[in-house]
């Protein structure tokens, strides 16, 4: 016959066993597991375009890392980049079965009411680059380019050459003139086209941290006697081709003159002018 006091010990040693085995089941600390954890991707990375840049830029970036959280204030505004985000891609030419050219004109130092006319007339749908300490007092006729077509995007406030400059200053000089910009004419520039045609892995940072969608280079310039030269590839206007426009400070001719004349020239070619902000978006 059991005793009562030995089964009284037996239920005792049971009740303060079970406990503990239970809780061996779970993580450490007796916590519900909640399934494995999922890193961010706030330090992706990515590489500069190899693409070739005029006016004795050199060639490529180094590899690229789109900064963490707090590391910038993300000015991505009308559905920009933001901190985080992908680096915005670097062009010379867009991939297009349209027969179709880009002209890009830059800092806004010439402005020649003739070609206010011609773009006018023209239906010209061309991208003014603008830097702001160029344009100065300028902006007046930079407006009346926007009411007949022309679209207004960004070339820095101070025209800088970006590559090598700390983050600070770049994005100082992207975000003041993306500022600039929307304060004079109500819209954020998507498209950046760096001074010099210069950059590095720190430009595109700072470019999709300003809300840009792409940096823009080009495959050809128009030089201030008409003619055109090219960075790469062959001698003549292709469909998809990026033609930069740079400001001449005394050019043998204007600029309605030297864009009538290209105009001529891609008409040969069978060549229209496109809206590069279309196809970059």
């Amino acid at each position: 016959m059991i005793r009562r006091g030995t089964v009284a010990a037996v239920l005792l040693a049971a009740v303060l066993v079970l406990p503990a085995a239970l809780a061996g089941c779970g993580p450490p600390g007796g916590r519900a597991s909640a399934g494995p954890t999922v890193q961010g991707a706030d330090a992706g990375t990515g590489t500069g375009a190899g693409t070739e840049k005029g006016a004795g830029a050199e060639r490529g970036a180094a590899e690229a890392t789109v900064p963490g959280k707090g590391e910038s204030e993300g000015e991505g505004g009308e559905g920009g980049a933001g901190s985080g985000a992908g680096l915005p891609p670097v062009v010379d030419r867009v991939a297009t079965r349209d027969k179709v050219v880009f002209l890009t004109y830059d800092d806004g130092a010439e402005r020649d009411p003739r070609f206010i006319d011609l773009v006018r007339e023209r239906r010209l749908p061309v991208s003014m680059f603008l830097t702001d300490s160029v344009v100065g007092p300028g902006y007046g006729h930079f407006a009346r380019l926007r009411s007949v077509g022309a679209s207004l995007q960004n070339h820095t406030l101070d025209h800088p050459a970006l590559r090598g400059l700390p983050y600070a200053g770049q994005r100082a000089e992207i975000c003041g003139q993306q500022r600039k910009l929307k304060s004079r004419f109500g819209v954020r520039p998507h498209l950046f086209r760096p001074p010099y045609g210069t950059y590095d892995a720190t430009t595109l940072r700072a470019a999709a941290d300003c809300g840009i969608a792409a940096v823009v280079l080009w495959r050809i310039t128009l030089e201030g006697d008409g003619t055109l030269t090219y960075t790469r590839g062959a001698h003549r206007p292709a469909p998809g081709d990026i033609i930069s426009v740079p400001a001449g400070e005394t050019p043998p001719l204007t600029l309605a003159e030297r864009t009538t004349r290209l105009l001529r020239v891609l008409e040969e070619q069978g060549l229209k002018v496109g809206r590069l902000e279309d196809h970059l978006r």
